[in-house]
């Protein structure tokens, strides 16, 4: 199926790895010219020479998204290197396991910056452009937190629902400009957060009492009507349809790419 993404400009932030590398890679497939943006410069460049090798044309920005002024970094960056910009993937994100009670005021902050404000600030320089040219689409990767707030993680949960609502915020006022946005809520996806050492899944052995990683990954895959967990590829194919012309009567969703996990119909 062709997306109609041949030669669009997108930006990926949180690009270095994870859902956030397999979503340029597919974009890239598609024929798009990717902006991949990280604060892990080292971690940047090797991927998107990764990318390059693949026959992908991408650039790189080493960028703290929550830093000021770095929706205005991002849209010129994408316009120096291609022109323009036409597609926005919001994907930058980090968790952690902790109780209510050891949850800090920081911690909430912190999410709050990295997830309601940081694709604030992105979506307020992106959109109005896009939308002067009548075409344009935003996806933000919130999570199933976000629809069903996580006892482990209640600081997340919480920037995670503020940031559907964002979304639709902007969904409603946009979509008559031909600008689309939406949102994803993956479940646990195999990918760094869950995986990498000392990430999710350890945190969740740990607090199982101490079992191996392979009975961990096991116990939370369980939990997943699908009985696993998700593939980085597997969230990445749903914000890259997203991103596409194909979903051209899309606007204001959340949609739940979660095996089940979320047991709601909306």
């Amino acid at each position: 199926m062709d997306l109609g993404l041949k030669g669009r400009v997108c930006a990926v932030t949180g690009a270095s790895g994870g859902i956030g590398l397999e979503v340029t890679r597919q974009l890239c497939d598609e024929g798009a010219r990717v902006l991949m943006i990280s604060r892990d410069p080292e971690q940047l460049a090797a991927m998107a020479e990764v990318v390059r090798a693949e026959g992908g044309t991408v650039e790189v920005v080493v960028l703290d998204v929550t830093d000021d002024f770095a929706g205005d970094q991002v849209v010129a960056a994408a316009k120096q290197g291609f022109g323009q910009l036409d597609v926005l993937i919001n994907n930058a994100g980090a968790a952690r396991w902790r109780d209510l009670e050891d949850a800090s005021e920081a911690d909430y902050r912190f999410q709050f910056e990295l997830s309601v404000m940081a694709p604030l600030n992105l979506m307020r320089a992106a959109i109005p452009d896009m939308a002067r040219r009548g075409w344009g689409r935003v996806v933000n990767v919130s999570s199933t937190a976000g629809k069903r707030p996580s006892s482990q993680m209640p600081d997340y949960s919480v920037g995670k629902a503020a940031q559907l609502a964002l979304s639709r915020q902007f969904a409603d006022r946009y979509a008559g400009d031909g600008v689309l946005v939406n949102a994803v809520c993956p479940g646990p996806t195999a990918s760094d957060l869950w995986m990498a050492p000392g990430g999710l899944l350890d945190q969740s052995r740990d607090e199982a009492g101490g079992e191996s990683r392979d009975e961990a990954l096991a116990a939370v895959g369980s939990k997943r009507p699908i009985g696993r967990l998700a593939s980085p590829e597997e969230i990445a194919s749903a914000i890259v349809f997203l991103s596409s012309e194909r979903a051209s009567y899309v606007s204001g969703a959340a949609w739940g790419v979660d095996g089940g996990t979320v047991p709601v119909i909306i």
